[in-house]
């Protein structure tokens, strides 16, 4: 009668586990997958927020969603809870190295539970946000652990002790012995694929990509003067269109400077194009306040030879206003005559350069940053780096090395 209680409280457990999880998956899918997707009601304010813990890595293991780890685990103890019915079963023979369920939900309940500890260490520690529906499952979890933990001999180290005497034991007859090495290869072939493509995670699959160059915090392949690249007149020339508020603008950066050092003809052109009212008359509305400001600051860096430090410098402190910007200038190292630079801040010329590149981009339809632009070509957007080594390629770029 006691088992038939644990069972029952148990299969509550799990069932509302699994509906969770299935909530879980449905909030991932929505927030990494459709575009058009409005917020979740679990998406309560910066701090409580399951969508944005949805688009992070963390919220993956071997390029499989936790919220599909966490559908398998409940459908797994639903299994035991069933074993005794389903090992009568003619083809479901092979449960019956299943002896002792209890042991082994236990078991499970509470390596989930202490998985789920580290998992909420990683909300507050690393990304600053939480999943409530997640807290919602790290408590099941504690709790189908201790339900079927009750009445064990030794508790929980009895349950695990028990639990890998019958997993011993059960590898002992050769064809369970084969029967299991098999489905770990093709466990194991299976998340090697989903995590080398990604395929369930976008978020994975943009660390695999740009990783090197949004987890930089300093450009470390930055040049010094205006020209980055090539001199060579008849270099391949590359064209970007940058926002200093923009957020992937910073790593196009980064790995727009690591190109130029991997190409012996190539030569990369930047171009304003601040996504700010200020001096952008195509937007109706404030956008990336203080883009304009710190353009201008960076056009007139020319002048002194220092564009390309005066760039990357933006990029890494963005300062919010013009007493940001000037103050960041002053306090850069970089050698800059301050009075000089304020005057060719307020040359028409300046101002002319900005605005020339703002109407080129919008009159190819692409107001929207980082644009990179080869030859006829216009990409808006971000490409991996292999991608944006291809692309340079065919438009006639020759690596340093031919293994490239």
């Amino acid at each position: 009668m006691e088992n038939k209680k644990k069972s029952i409280i148990i299969f509550i457990l799990v069932i509302l586990g699994l509906l969770v999880t299935v909530d879980l998956a449905y909030i991932y899918y929505q927030a990494n997958f459709n575009q058009y997707a409005l917020p979740s009601f679990c998406a309560i304010n910066d701090f409580i927020d399951c969508d944005g813990v949805a688009r992070t890595t963390e919220s993956q293991f071997l390029g499989v969603p936790l919220a599909y780890w966490g559908m398998f685990l409940y459908a797994f103890m639903l299994m035991l809870l069933c074993v005794d019915f389903l090992k009568k079963i003619p083809f479901l023979k092979f449960l019956e190295v299943f002896k002792n369920k209890f042991h082994y939900i236990a078991s499970l309940g509470i390596i989930s539970f202490t998985i789920s500890m580290m998992l909420a260490g990683v909300s507050f520690l690393v990304i600053d946000k939480l999943c409530l529906m997640c807290v919602v499952t790290y408590v099941i979890n504690l709790f189908i652990g201790l339900v079927a933990a009750k009445g064990l001999d030794k508790h929980f180290v009895g349950a695990i002790q028990q639990s890998w005497k019958d997993f011993v034991d059960a590898l002992k007859p050769i064809p369970y012995r084969i029967a299991f090495v098999i489905v770990m290869i093709v466990a194991g072939c299976f998340l090697g694929w989903t995590y080398t493509s990604a395929k369930f995670s976008p978020a994975l699959k943009f660390k695999k990509s740009f990783g090197e160059f949004v987890n930089t915090k300093v450009n470390k392949y930055a040049v010094k003067g205006n020209i980055l690249g090539s001199k060579d007149k008849d270099a391949v020339v590359l064209h970007i269109y940058s926002d200093y508020n923009c957020p992937m603008c910073f790593a196009c950066n980064v790995m727009l400077h690591k190109l130029a050092k991997e190409f012996t003809n190539v030569r990369i052109e930047a171009h304003s194009l601040p996504l700010d009212t200020d001096c952008n008359k195509y937007l109706e509305r404030p956008f990336h306040i203080g883009s304009c400001t710190m353009a201008k600051y960076s056009v007139a860096a020319k002048n002194q030879n220092k564009f390309w430090e005066v760039e990357s410098l933006f990029f890494e402190k963005k300062p919010a206003d013009e007493n940001s910007v000037i103050e960041t200038l002053k306090n850069s190292g970089l050698g800059l005559d301050m009075d000089k630079l304020a005057q060719d801040v307020k040359k028409q010329e300046t101002m002319e350069e900005i605005l020339k590149d703002i109407d080129y981009a919008m009159n190819h339809n692409k107001m929207g940053t980082p644009l990179m632009q080869l030859g006829d070509e216009l990409e808006m957007g971000i490409q991996p780096y292999p991608e944006l080594k291809e692309w340079v390629i065919k438009h006639g770029g020759k690596p340093k090395h031919s293994f490239f």
